[in-house]
C-alpha cells in the first residue's frame, strides 16, 4: 500500500510564517522579530511574494500585528524564565519557530522546555521538515499531537509528554479564539486557569470587525469571508471587557488587556517606515493564576 504524505500546515499557519519572513524583506530595520524558519520549512514556490495575500502594502498592518504579538509573547517567556518558569506550552503551534531560535537566547531561556500542541497531521509534516533541514533534538520542542475531533484531552496528552502539572508555565494561544465558540473559549480558559499558581496565559482575540481601524477593516472582512468559504468561519469576537470577564469567571487571579497601541509604543516607536499594528483588530489577553 502506498504511504500517504502527511497533511501540510493549515493555510493560516503558512500565511503567518510567510508574513514573518516578509517582514525582514520589505519593512525597514530594525526588525521587530527575526524569523525565516517558517519560510525554510515551507520552501514555497519562488513566486510566493507575488501572491495577493503577500502584497507588501495590503499586508503591512497584518504583518505588524503578527510580529508584534510574537515579540511580546517571546519577551514574556523570557521574563518568566528569568523568574524560574521553565515550561512553555504553545496551543495550535502551527509553524512557530521559537524552539529552533531558542539556542541563541540567554541561558535561562535555553532551559525552558517547549511543548507544541497541534493536530497530528500538520504536526507530523512539521517534524519531517525539521528533520530534513537538520534541526537536531536540542532545537526541537516536545511535540504533543492532539486529535480534538476524536475527543483527545490536551492536558492529558501534555502530561504524557512530560509536562509537570505541579509547576507553573507560560501557555499561549494566538490566532485561534476567533474560530472557537464562546463556550469553547471559556473551556480553554478554565483548563489553563487550573494550571499551577504562577502560570501565565497569553491569548489573542479579535474585536468586532466594525470597530477595526478603517485602514484594515476591508482586509479583515476579506479574511472573514475567506475563512467562511473554506469551512472554518470566524465565530467569536470579543470586546476587551468581555474577554477579561470570561477569564475572571474561569478562575484566573489577575487579567489584563494588552492593546495594539501599547505594543506600538513598546516596539514601533521611532521607526523610519511608520510601521505599527492596527488598533481595535487583534489584541492580547494576559491572565495569571
Amino acid at each position: 500500500m502506498t504511504k500517504m504524505p502527511a497533511p501540510e500546515p493549515e493555510s493560516s499557519a503558512a500565511r503567518v510564517a510567510l508574513w514573518r519572513a516578509l517582514h525582514l524583506e520589505v519593512d525597514a530595520p530594525p526588525p521587530i522579530l527575526e524569523d525565516r524558519i517558517g519560510l525554510e520549512l515551507l520552501a514555497p514556490d519562488p513566486n510566493w511574494r507575488e501572491r495577493g495575500d503577500m502584497h507588501p502594502g495590503f499586508t503591512r498592518p497584518f504583518r505588524a500585528s503578527i510580529v508584534a504579538r510574537a515579540r511580546y509573547i517571546e519577551d514574556l517567556v523570557a521574563e518568566r524564565a528569568a523568574l524560574g518558569v521553565d515550561q512553555y506550552v504553545i496551543l495550535g503551534a502551527g509553524l512557530d519557530s521559537y524552539a529552533q531560535r531558542r539556542p541563541q537566547a540567554d541561558d535561562h531561556v535555553r532551559r525552558v522546555t517547549v511543548y507544541e500542541i497541534d493536530r497530528p497531521g500538520p504536526q507530523a509534516w512539521k517534524r519531517r521538515r525539521l528533520t530534513e533541514l537538520d534541526y537536531g533534538p536540542s532545537s526541537q520542542p516536545r511535540f504533543v499531537p492532539v486529535d480534538f475531533e476524536a475527543g483527545d484531552d490536551w492536558r492529558d496528552k501534555l502530561a504524557q509528554a512530560g509536562f509537570d502539572m505541579g509547576r507553573p508555565a507560560v501557555v499561549v494561544s494566538t490566532g485561534v479564539s476567533m474560530y472557537l465558540s464562546k463556550e469553547a473559549n471559556l473551556a480553554t480558559l478554565r483548563q489553563v486557569a487550573a494550571f499551577a499558581p504562577g502560570s501565565t496565559f497569553a491569548m489573542t482575540f479579535l474585536l468586532p470587525l466594525h470597530m477595526a481601524d478603517p485602514a484594515v477593516r476591508p482586509g479583515l472582512e476579506l479574511a472573514e469571508q475567506g475563512a467562511r468559504a473554506s469551512g472554518t468561519p470566524f465565530i467569536s469576537f470579543f470586546l476587551p471587557e468581555e474577554i477579561q470577564a470570561l477569564a475572571r469567571d474561569a478562575g484566573f487571579a489577575a487579567v489584563r488587556h494588552v492593546t495594539a497601541a501599547e505594543l506600538g509604543r513598546r516596539y514601533f516607536s521611532g521607526r523610519s517606515d511608520g510601521l505599527r499594528p492596527p488598533e481595535n483588530a487583534e489584541e492580547l489577553l494576559i491572565a495569571t493564576t
